[in-house]
């Protein structure tokens, strides 16, 4: 996975030996953190929650780098269609060519895949929770990442942004509908997280203004980000909302949830505020995590007053 290597240019040999191949979800940020004496914020995963389906299946075939997932439910089939990039230096990326869902007809099969799966503990998952969790000790945080909301993974997963515009717009009733039964799913998937050794949750939302309007989130996601923080917070876990797009004109809504902190803060010249005022715009209780080769920037030295991050 070339994505994830590091330059191993002036590395220390014992470290670069230590580090090994480094893949996504291994112990490479543990070692790497302890190498530089840094505390540790370990990105991991939910591994004690297991889902499996009972009625629905899914047809996959692959016609070179493009794979078609076909999938088959009570209330008709939907279609996906995934392209694979290789890049000459090795790096390979994927995105959706073709999304599930096109148009309204498409959400009551989309909401029949989430009412046919059954979320339950996985023992094996929340075992490997614990041996992270006891790996990393008191250095730092075990971080377990979980979807992010039904308004982020329609336009990132299962519909794209153009056809979420046109639902929203055409069949809002509907789409609501499909809302609360992904999120039904989605918080007994929380339930179960929450009782593994993890620290801290993240909802992997990637919270754009490219994609949706500060309104599209009012209407959506105050609510649904309490709940999830509450069902957090209840089993002595914090909550870290994911969003690395351009936030700048959402940041008043977060402060308005019971959210910890905002994962993946992004600042120019890829997100559209600095984190000065990303500090007033959330007030002083939110956490802001953000990239530190980004603070390093031109720029953003200067901007950055003392106590704008805080843990």
């Amino acid at each position: 996975d070339p994505y994830n290597q590091p330059s191993r240019e002036g590395m220390d040999p014992e470290l670069s030996a230590a580090l090994g191949e480094v893949k996504w979800g291994d112990t490479a940020t543990v070692t790497y953190s302890r190498y530089l004496g840094l505390e540790i914020m370990d990105w991991f995963s939910m591994p004690a929650v297991r889902v499996r389906r009972r009625n629905v299946t899914v047809e996959s075939y692959d016609d070179g780098d493009m794979t078609t997932c076909v999938w088959h439910t009570p209330m008709g089939d939907l279609r996906e269609v995934v392209a694979t990039r290789r890049d000459p230096g090795g790096a390979v990326s994927s995105n959706r060519t073709e999304h599930m869902v096109k148009g309204p007809e498409d959400l009551p099969a989309l909401a029949a895949i989430f009412e046919d799966e059954v979320v339950e503990l996985d023992r094996e998952g929340a075992e490997l929770t614990r041996q992270r969790r006891k790996l990393v000790g008191d250095d730092g945080l075990v971080l377990g990442a979980m979807a992010g909301t039904p308004l982020g993974m329609m336009y990132r997963v299962y519909s794209g942004v153009a056809t979420l515009a046109y639902l929203w717009a055409d069949a809002p009733r509907e789409l609501m509908d499909c809302f609360g039964v992904m999120e039904a799913n989605y918080l007994k998937r929380l339930a179960i997280g929450v009782q593994s050794d993890i620290d801290a949750v993240v909802s992997v939302d990637d919270t754009s203004t490219t994609a949706i309007s500060p309104a599209m989130f009012e209407t959506c996601n105050l609510a649904l980000t309490d709940s999830r923080a509450d069902i957090a917070h209840a089993a002595g876990k914090l909550y870290f909302h994911h969003s690395c797009g351009l936030i700048r004109d959402l940041l008043p809504l977060y402060r308005q949830t019971r959210m910890d902190a905002v994962h993946a803060f992004t600042v120019p010249p890829v997100g559209n505020v600095s984190i000065a005022d990303g500090r007033r715009l959330l007030g002083d209780r939110i956490t802001i995590i953000s990239d530190i080769m980004q603070l390093a920037a031109p720029g953003h030295a200067e901007v950055l007053g003392h106590g704008d991050l805080h843990a």
